[in-house]
């Protein structure tokens, strides 16, 4: 496998839709999602239920995906409270979020960029209290980092002190988050040849959004940039509440296709993949799903990266009926 696509729906695209998807559902298609080969899942967030009712069955999620062969179960947990949760409901991978833009990170999680980062710290430090089989990964994805809604313009130089901290506080891997669709190509590009040099092998993945179009663009520039590890969500559901009406995450089904027409192998089959975008559709009747992929289809001749076959489905995936114009969306989250 060359590249990793991380599957957030189940967690940011749940989150940001105002219903609430039942909890068989969700473990029915967090099962689909890795039968198509996703190796790595955000099933849910560990906040208050009263804050998120969509995430309140975090726990019964996680203890349903944990018994998937080969599958890393990720969460997100602001803070050492919801830490503690993932933990004891058996999450071996967490994300914790951490904004570069002071008016937001106070938004979002109620503190300031630096009390987010002595949060880290404190949870790294009880992380390592752990026996060693029970410590989680903790990941952070730098939130804003190409830019904000509410502060604007957001300064590299800070953003790469923040990463630089929250290493030196313990956290496993930093990437770099769009969660408002601000970043552009070049500025991906350059920002992400910096976190690798300045973190090594600490430098994390992409978590980009295609609020103004640009998410397959900005997926191509970090690619060039070294970055492997790419987050996505199932029929683009997801977005920023801070960013209302804008579109919202990278469509999984249309960047596999794209990392596996480039020659990239993702492990992830398509045929399969749209399987579960139907489990998702009848876990969510009536909610719209995008993508372009779903619409019409692998190409004539299309063949996997790297296993060297044409997907059953070729031409019209299958299980395209329950999607939508990939230009109609409006997401928030």
């Amino acid at each position: 496998m060359d590249v990793l696509v991380s599957e957030v729906g189940p967690r940011d695209g749940l989150q940001s839709i105002s219903r609430t998807m039942p909890t068989t559902a969700k473990q029915r298609w967090v099962r689909a999602l890795a039968a198509a080969g996703l190796r790595e899942i955000e099933v849910g967030s560990f906040v208050h239920p009263k804050l998120l009712p969509q995430m309140a069955d975090a726990a019964e999620v996680v203890r349903d995906a944990i018994q998937i062969p080969g599958l890393t179960v990720l969460a997100l947990a602001p803070n050492m409270k919801g830490v503690m949760r993932a933990v004891e409901a058996g999450t071996r991978k967490i994300t914790m979020p951490v904004s570069a833009s002071h008016l937001h990170s106070l938004a979002n999680i109620r503190m300031s960029c630096d009390e987010a980062i002595e949060e880290v710290a404190r949870v790294c430090a009880w992380r390592d209290s752990l026996p060693e089989a029970q410590r989680p990964e903790i990941e952070i994805g730098i939130s804003t980092a190409f830019g904000c809604t509410i502060q604007g313009v957001v300064e590299e130089d800070w953003v790469f002190t923040m990463a630089a901290r929250l290493a030196r506080a313990g956290a496993d891997s930093i990437g770099l988050s769009d969660g408002v669709g601000y970043a552009n190509p070049a500025q991906v590009k350059r920002m992400f040849t910096r976190l690798r040099a300045e973190l090594g092998e600490r430098a994390g993945g992409a978590h980009l959004h295609n609020t103004r179009g640009q998410g397959l663009a900005n997926v191509a520039a970090a690619l060039e940039a070294g970055v492997t590890t790419f987050d996505s969500s199932q029929g683009g559901i997801g977005g920023c509440p801070y960013s209302p009406g804008a579109t919202g995450n990278i469509v999984t089904e249309d960047l596999v296709w794209m990392l596996e027409a480039m020659g990239l192998d993702t492990g992830i089959d398509l045929d399969l993949l749209a399987e579960a975008r139907r489990v998702l559709a009848e876990g969510l009747p009536g909610e719209a799903l995008y993508g372009y992929l779903p619409d019409v289809g692998t190409e004539k001749g299309f063949r996997y990266a790297r296993r060297g076959e044409a997907p059953e489905g070729t031409g019209r995936a299958r299980g395209s009926a329950a999607c939508q114009p990939a230009d109609s969306v409006a997401a928030a989250g």
